[in-house]
């Protein structure tokens, strides 16, 4: 019992980012992993998982050894290149953001397992913001408003400042910002 339990103490350190992965949508995005153990392996297995919130795990891809098998539905988009447990996805797409679990398995003595999970979010780039102008002839000086509407069609955590000749504008008795 006692050599059995060493076997299983022979520490699997896995180590992943802490903090979430940010990827640009239709960019390739890396999820690096390092993992150590001190055991002799005869066998190591590493997984890949995908988890949308509220939805069961996903399989991506897997390798034992040197040999890949990836989940058919999306082999063209994930990459691992074994030993490595690093996985490449390429292009980055909205619906790629979620958690990635990774899990490695080594067999040599006894088996020891360790799994983390990444979490990755896909950031849009704002596209160029228009500007209209209500009315559209302008207005004269002293005499009622114009509405100047800005916006963008795609982007992700769109923040909108207002400037007037270099100086950021605040609200007050000439300007209501809705």
């Amino acid at each position: 019992f006692f050599h059995f339990y060493a076997g299983i103490c022979s520490a699997l350190k896995l180590t992943v980012p802490s903090h979430t992965i940010h990827g640009i949508e239709g960019q390739p995005l890396h999820l690096t992993v390092d993992y150590n153990f001190n055991a002799t392996a005869s066998e190591i297995q590493i997984i890949w998982l995908f988890e949308k919130s509220q939805s069961n795990p996903k399989y991506l891809l897997g390798s034992v050894n040197q040999r890949v098998v990836p989940d058919l539905e999306y082999q063209h988009k994930f990459t691992l290149t074994p030993p490595n447990a690093s996985l490449r996805i390429n292009p980055l797409h909205i619906s790629d953001e979620g958690n990635y679990i990774v899990k490695v398995n080594v067999r040599g003595n006894g088996t020891i397992a360790a799994s983390q999970k990444i979490q990755v979010a896909v950031d849009v780039p704002v596209t160029k913001p228009t500007v209209h102008t209500e009315p559209s002839s302008g207005v004269v000086e002293y005499v009622g408003n114009i509405t100047l509407k800005c916006t963008v069609d795609r982007g992700t955590r769109v923040a909108y400042q207002w400037m007037k000749n270099g100086k950021r504008l605040h609200a007050g008795p000439n300007y209501i910002f809705s």
